[in-house]
């Protein structure tokens, strides 16, 4: 017997509706004829790196069951009960798969078929150079794709061990349910390592004053009109920013609770923490003027600027970049109005502080993302110590592939480590220091290095190109495995 594996006939379904450069997706290596099985896949967790295990497993006839505790057990984070929902950013952050990592990683999973990505590209807004979505849709088309596998089952409910029979995934991000996380550090032996996340403020356009604010993206940056108009900025003085700082040092914040305590990730500081590190911090950081020029005042360049990017299709939600916060909601409303063109701003959503935890996956995981203790669970996402939305889907994505191959008989070896999934993979299981281990965003220093050229080491620009012509031959040879 055999199952057709399912395509959802993807390039008119996820074709990219503002008509950006995509990879041919699914190829014949993607949808195949596979024996039919028996063995089931067990996936934990129904977010990005969820949702990508399963349909990775399911694409190579995989017959899979997600278990997601939403909605019957709540986050502090999500909205809503669908799957791959997006509780931070709406950016999947560069798109640029020859100079930065994180496309790099965007090109990888195109090329392996990813349902994440082509989602995204099907729902993509104008961000610039960057990757964004209409979070809303983008979250209601991977629940539909995932309930229209056939060879996908979602149960909602949660599970509260680590099973000793079956083949299992663990990508319960990093707000897995106490019960679980308990059964982890009983398992491991060790308390999950945890670290503090903010959320930034989403805003009503139409309550924004356009008199004071301008649309322009950083550099001008974008291959259409609308792209390179995708950042609404609001400018500040000198004075302005030095009362804004005041107001933010002297503001209310959360508290966490006593003995609570963990380290902040550094790609997503709040604002406030960000400032007490110095006063210029923010005029360096998510504040940085440059690249921008005040449509209503030209003559003057801004000392420091405020961006908004938009959150939806529509374009009647913005989120202002870079400004998680852990401020009171009645704090935050007084401190941000101060920004010039957002005195009247109405709040969609406030931002917020939640714990997030990981495990320590340099001592606990091999480099089949095995539990060591328990070798038919792996983990995957967020929770390994991966940051950001692309970095735990494509974790997801091996994930879902080895798993796969093991039901079928053989082992798939990662990708290389001169690879965007390989280099994370390589860090987060053996690569970092245990002792030290935070999450961590893909980056070219995780990479091995690029052989040096005649006349010393090659420029910046010719240097990250080399890696990612490197790292596409490789991964596409990891692909034919």
């Amino acid at each position: 017997a055999t199952t057709e594996i399912y395509t959802l006939s993807l390039h008119d379904v996820f074709r990219s509706p503002i008509g950006r450069k995509t990879e041919p997706f699914p190829s014949a290596a993607h949808a195949i004829t596979a024996p039919a099985m028996t063995q089931r896949l067990n996936i934990i967790g129904g977010g990005m790196a969820g949702c990508e295990a399963a349909w990775q497993a399911a694409q190579l006839g995989v017959p899979v069951t997600i278990y997601e505790m939403r909605p019957k057990v709540e986050t502090f984070a999500h909205q809503t009960g669908d799957l791959g929902e997006m509780v931070c950013s709406n950016s999947f952050r560069s798109d640029d798969d020859e100079q930065n990592a994180v496309g790099l990683v965007h090109w990888e999973m195109r090329a392996a078929g990813s349902l994440i990505m082509a989602t995204a590209d099907k729902h993509r807004i104008p961000a610039g150079g960057a990757l964004a979505v209409d979070r809303e849709p983008y979250a209601k088309s991977i629940t539909a794709a995932i309930h229209a596998h056939p060879l996908i089952n979602v149960t909602y409910d949660e599970i509260t061990h680590l099973p000793d029979e079956g083949q299992w995934i663990v990508a319960t991000g990093p707000l897995t349910s106490g019960a679980l996380a308990e059964a982890i550090q009983a398992e491991t032996g060790s308390e999950a390592l945890a670290f503090f996340d903010a959320i930034a403020p989403i805003i009503y356009a139409d309550s924004i004053d356009m008199s004071r604010a301008w649309m322009q993206s950083r550099y001008d940056k974008g291959e259409t009109e609308e792209e390179r108009t995708a950042y609404l900025n609001c400018p500040m003085s000198k004075a302005q920013y030095e009362a804004f700082i005041d107001a933010l040092l002297e503001a209310e914040k959360t508290e966490f609770k006593p003995g609570e305590t963990a380290g902040y990730f550094d790609g997503c500081l709040p604002i406030e923490v960000m400032a007490e590190r110095g006063r210029e911090t923010l005029r360096f950081g998510p504040m940085k003027p440059v690249g921008l020029c005040n449509a209503h005042d030209p003559e003057n360049k801004p000392y420091a600027v405020v961006q908004l990017r938009r959150d939806n299709a529509l374009g009647t939600l913005f989120n202002i970049v870079g400004f998680q916060t852990k401020m009171k909601y009645g704090a935050q409303t007084r401190v941000l109005r101060m920004i010039p063109g957002l005195e009247e701003a109405e709040f969609a959503r406030l931002g917020g502080i939640h714990r997030n935890s990981f495990i320590n996956s340099p001592t606990l995981l091999t480099p089949q993302m095995q539990l060591k203790s328990k070798p038919n669970i792996r983990f995957a996402g967020q929770i390994t110590g991966v940051e950001g939305y692309v970095e735990s889907a494509a974790m997801g994505m091996v994930a879902g592939r080895m798993a796969a191959a093991e039901l079928s008989g053989h082992t798939l070896p990662p990708p290389g480590p001169d690879t965007g999934c390989g280099a994370l993979i390589t860090h987060i299981t053996g690569g970092a220091v245990a002792k030290t281990f935070q999450p961590m965003n893909v980056n070219f220093g995780l990479f091995p290095p690029i052989d040096t050229v005649k006349g010393g080491r090659k420029r910046r620009k010719e240097r990250y190109k080399a890696y990612t012509d490197r790292a596409k031959e490789t991964f596409s040879a990891w692909l034919e495995r």
